[in-house]
C-alpha cells in the first residue's frame, strides 16, 4: 500500500496514460456490517468495468485492467481497513490507499485520477508536526486531523548528551592540535587529556541545554525551511523559552504540549496537537474568504466564480486560492489546443471533474485550496478563486 503524500499525488497528477479509474468506497471497520465491504468493492468493480466497456475496450481487456484491484480482494484485506478506501489504476499505476475518512461511493473513470476528495488528507489545511522533546529523546512526527507518525530525520540528535559529547570531541580535537603544534604549560596535562567538568552550576546547564536546542533545531532546518506548517513543541515547560531561544522556524505554534514526552503516547500527542492547530487552519480559512468577498466588492478582477475563467487560470498558474465544494463535481472536458471547455449535466466518456481539475492544478503550481462543505462556499457557489493577477 502506498503512503499518502505530496509527492505522491504528483506521481498520479502527472500519469499521462489514459484509462484513468478512480474508485471511492466508505468502509466499516467494525460490527456485523463489515460484511457489506467486499460487496460494495465487487460492485465497484462492476461499475468501473461497465465504464470501461463504454468507452470500447474490449471485455477481455477490461478483466484483465482491473485484475490488480480485483486482486486485493481477501479475507487479510478486509481485516485491515480503516474508514476509507481508495483506489487508483491505469495502464503504468497502480495504487491503494486505507485512508482514515470516510467517502462517498464514487466511480470515475477519465483521461486523469480523480483526486479531490484527498485534498483534506494531502493539502498544508490539517497537516502539522509536533516535536518531543526531552534531555534523554527526541522524536519529530507528522501529524493531520486524522493520524500521526514518527518521521526519522537525519542528523537529529537522539539526546542532549549525545550534542555534548559531540562537542567534547571536537573540543578533544581542537585541544590534540593545538598541543602538538605549541606544547601545554601544565606539566601534569598530557597531550589529548580531557578535563572532567564536574558538577555544573545552573548558568552551565542553561548554556548546555540551548547548545542541545540549537543542534535540534539545525537538524530539523533542512526539513522545515521551506514549510508552512505548524509545529507544536511537547515538553518539559521549562524548555519551552530555551527551545524558543534556538528556534529559527517562523510557524512554530505558540502554545506546546506540556508533559515528559517520554511517556505521552503518539495518539494523545496527536490528539492535544489537533487542538492547539485546528484554530489555525479555521482562521486561515477564514481569513481567505474574507479576502475574496473583499476583492468581489472592490471590481477588481480578482475575486472569480466563473468556472471556464477558474479553469483557464488554474492552467495557466494564475490561483492563488481557490474554493471547492467537496461532495460535487462539475463535468466536463479543458481542450489545452483551443483553451475550450465544453460542460455536461451527466459525465461522458472521458470527462473530468472540473473541480478537481482546478484544485489538484492550483495545488501543483502553489497556490491553496480549500475544500469546502457546499454550504460554507462563498456566496454558495461550487467554486470560487482569487487571482493571483
Amino acid at each position: 500500500m502506498a503512503m499518502l503524500s505530496i509527492n505522491e499525488l504528483k506521481t498520479l497528477v502527472e500519469n499521462p496514460q489514459s484509462p484513468c479509474v478512480s474508485l471511492y468506497m466508505p468502509m466499516q471497520k467494525a460490527g456485523t456490517e463489515i460484511r457489506q465491504n467486499p460487496i460494495r468493492f465487487k460492485n465497484l468493480i462492476r461499475e468501473a468495468e461497465q465504464r470501461l466497456d463504454d468507452l470500447g475496450m474490449r471485455h477481455a481487456q477490461v478483466v484483465d485492467f482491473l485484475e490488480p484491484a480485483r486482486e486485493l480482494d481477501s479475507n487479510n484485506f478486509w481485516e485491515h481497513q480503516d474508514h476509507g478506501l481508495v483506489i487508483f489504476v491505469s495502464p503504468n499505476v497502480f495504487r491503494y490507499y486505507c485512508l482514515p475518512m470516510e467517502f462517498t461511493e464514487l466511480v470515475v473513470v477519465s483521461n486523469q485520477f480523480h483526486l479531490k476528495p484527498l485534498l483534506h488528507l494531502i493539502q498544508n489545511d490539517g497537516q502539522f508536526y509536533v516535536l518531543a522533546l526531552s534531555q534523554k529523546d527526541v522524536k519529530f512526527f507528522e501529524g493531520t486531523r486524522y493520524d500521526i507518525n514518527q518521521v526519522e530525520i537525519e542528523n537529529l540528535p537522539k539526546s542532549m548528551a549525545d550534542v555534548l559529547q559531540e562537542d567534547d570531541i571536537q573540543k578533544g580535537v581542537q585541544h590534540r592540535i593545538a598541543t602538538s603544534q605549541g606544547g601545554t604549560g601544565n606539566s601534569f596535562q598530557q597531550p589529548g587529556q580531557f578535563h572532567g567538568q564536574g558538577s555544573p552550576d545552573r548558568d552551565k546547564r542553561q548554556e548546555d541545554i540551548l547548545q542541545f536546542c540549537h543542534a535540534v533545531n539545525g537538524a530539523l532546518h533542512e526539513k522545515l525551511r521551506e514549510q508552512t506548517v505548524p509545529l507544536v513543541l511537547a515538553g518539559v515547560e521549562y524548555l519551552f523559552p530555551i527551545y524558543r531561544e534556538a528556534n529559527t522556524y517562523s510557524y512554530l505554534t505558540a502554545e506546546g504540549i506540556s508533559g515528559n514526552p517520554e511517556v505521552i503516547q503518539p495518539q494523545a500527542l496527536q490528539e492535544q496537537a489537533w487542538q492547539i492547530v485546528e484554530p489555525l487552519f479555521h482562521q486561515s480559512e477564514q481569513d481567505a474568504i474574507a479576502l475574496y468577498q473583499q476583492l468581489a466588492g472592490e471590481d477588481t478582477g480578482k475575486a472569480v466564480s466563473d468556472v471556464k475563467e477558474i479553469i483557464n487560470a488554474a492552467y495557466y498558474q494564475r490561483i492563488d486560492a481557490l474554493f471547492v465544494a467537496v461532495g460535487q463535481q462539475i463535468w466536463g472536458k479543458f481542450h489545452v489546443d483551443t483553451m475550450s471547455l465544453d460542460l455536461h449535466s451527466e459525465p461522458e466518456p472521458d470527462d473530468e471533474d472540473m473541480l478537481d481539475f482546478a484544485a489538484i492544478h492550483t495545488l501543483l503550481n502553489g497556490g491553496t485550496v480549500y475544500a469546502l462543505q457546499p454550504e460554507e462556499m462563498p456566496n454558495q457557489v461550487l467554486t470560487a478563486a482569487i487571482f493571483r493577477y
